[in-house]
């Protein structure tokens, strides 16, 4: 089932996330809902907090480009329950970020270029996984969302200035009553 996005202005967004302490019915439903969120809403990355479930979640598919540049398949999904980012390369790298809680929306931001996860699977087991380029950026991204940060807050100054009328925009959309 599709669930309602969290938009910017919502506390969960800003909230840590509780770790998950069973992988029971619920949290299996919860992710399967999730990736058909994701796959709804075309995106390559969703956590838990922004479907409004404060929980240690998400996941990640990113888009395998076609030739011509402009289309694209979604990737192989990861699902990452209680992640840690365990290593980060000194190397770092400045692309373009949006998010589907903050529609219409993108700003530069610098990131490692590799990172390992420590992440629990589905089955129970505490696993390792290294990530680079384009794929590490869209973890790192989603782990913010589980520790209520924001890609914006990683938006340095005029840029993240520019954004503050339409950001103003979002809020009232979604949260004036």
């Amino acid at each position: 089932m599709k669930l309602p996005l969290a938009y910017y202005g919502n506390p969960i967004l800003r909230k840590k996330a509780a770790q998950v302490e069973e992988i029971n019915a619920d949290i299996r439903k919860l992710i399967q809902d999730m990736i058909e969120t994701l796959d709804a809403e075309d995106g390559i990355g969703l956590a838990a907090p922004q479907v409004h479930r404060s929980v240690a979640i998400f996941l990640v598919r990113q888009p395998i480009f076609e030739r011509d540049r402009r289309t694209w398949k979604p990737g192989e999904l990861h699902i990452f329950i209680n992640p840690k980012i365990i290593a980060y390369s000194d190397e770092q790298w400045e692309n373009d970020e949006a998010c589907l809680s903050i529609p219409g929306i993108a700003g530069i931001v610098s990131r490692p270029v590799k990172i390992a996860v420590e992440t629990t699977d589905l089955e129970g087991n505490r696993i390792t996984k290294e990530f680079s380029g384009m794929e590490a950026r869209i973890v790192m991204h989603e782990n913010d969302h589980i520790n209520g940060v924001l890609f914006i807050d990683r938006v340095k100054g005029k840029e993240r200035h520019e954004m503050d009328a339409r950001l103003r925009e979002i809020k009232k959309k979604y949260h004036s009553k």
